[in-house]
């Protein structure tokens, strides 16, 4: 049997806030499901193939911190916290566990709408780009010349050591690989196109997430963890350095190898 495939699971332990929700998000022809546990989450994702998960934090005796780290041990699926609690250390926690936002109540069904469909929109284009990826990368595999020019060409160096292939979007540090998520890898590569130039957080914001609903913590700590990846030492960063109060920009490559 084929598993049923929902674009948005909500998990909250206040029903009447769930299913109202859920009601709105399925009258807009987006097909959405809710549970009120932990536990009950734990099985819906066991049986069904989920895009886009919306997490409440408080979930009765358990939290949705403990649910999004569960979820991150196996899916890949966008996590975006929604919450009462609005404190910067909940916020912090929810995006340093694998959380991608973090949503504050109260909010409006419209705009909560908006931004789910921003997501799903973004993280289907991923899912067929990496198709398209595989698929390229098996011709690759399977050609005569392996080394043609045009991957030589593709490989983009950044220091001595780290290094970008545009072609199969991979990153390496010395010969091994670095595993980037698909938002750090485009935020990467974007800082990289705009080498030896301030980057201001708008600019990022509109073109990497082309999402006007993304803040900056949001931003901040994606920059994080990309430095944690590719940076000696991620609180000294010499790759992406910041540039207080405007944004960030990536050093001359020149000058790091």
């Amino acid at each position: 049997m084929e598993t049923e495939k929902v674009s948005v699971l909500i998990v909250d332990d206040d029903e009447v806030i769930a299913q109202s929700t859920a009601e709105f998000f399925n009258m807009f022809e987006v097909n959405t499901a809710y549970v009120t546990s932990f536990d009950d989450a734990v099985k819906f994702l066991d049986a069904h193939l989920v895009s886009l998960l919306l997490l409440d934090i408080n979930l009765g005796d358990k939290s949705g911190f403990d649910l999004c780290r569960k979820v991150r041990e196996n899916y890949d699926m966008p996590i975006l916290f929604v919450s009462a609690r609005t404190s910067d250390d909940d916020v912090l926690i929810a995006l340093n566990i694998g959380g991608d936002d973090y949503i504050k109540k109260p909010f409006t069904l419209n705009i909560l709408l908006a931004k789910v469909k921003a997501i799903l929109a973004r993280y289907e284009k991923s899912k067929e780009a990496a198709l398209r990826l595989n698929h390229s990368t098996d011709s690759a595999d399977n050609a005569s010349d392996p080394l043609n020019k045009n991957t030589q060409d593709s490989v983009l160096r950044l220091t001595k050591t780290i290094s970008i292939d545009t072609a199969s979007h991979k990153v390496k540090n010395g010969n091994e690989p670095v595993s980037l998520k698909a938002m750090e890898y485009k935020l990467l590569k974007y800082l990289a196109d705009n080498c030896g130039r301030v980057v201001t957080k708008d600019e990022l914001l509109k073109d990497v997430w082309d999402d006007e609903f993304i803040g900056e913590g949001t931003l901040a700590v994606h920059v994080r963890h990309l430095r944690e990846k590719i940076e000696d030492d991620p609180k000294e960063p010499k790759l992406i350095k910041t540039v207080w109060g405007v944004g960030y920009m990536m050093e001359a490559y020149e000058e790091l190898l």
